[in-house]
């Protein structure tokens, strides 16, 4: 291979290199931006699940007083329908 061949290539794989680069670049910040996006629905689904498991507990306290309220007036809750 002459000089000015190897030169030819060099500057060849050089430009190829810098393409490829820029392309890995776009797609880097691209999948920066899906998992920020992904992030930000994760941390809603985590403050969610826990609200969700505060009001259950809440729900479950709230049961547990009108059964308590129900037996001392003697009301089967049972046999109640709204």
């Amino acid at each position: 291979m002459s000089e000015d061949q190897f030169t030819k290539l060099f500057k060849y794989m050089k430009e190829f290199r810098q393409d490829v680069d820029g392309k890995f670049l776009i797609v880097d910040k691209r999948f920066d931006l899906l998992t920020d996006i992904i992030d930000g629905y994760a941390n809603k689904i985590d403050t969610y699940a826990q609200e969700m498991a505060a009001m259950d507990h809440k729900i479950s306290r709230l049961e547990k007083y009108i059964q308590v309220l129900a037996d001392k007036a003697g009301i089967d809750l049972d046999k109640v329908h709204v």
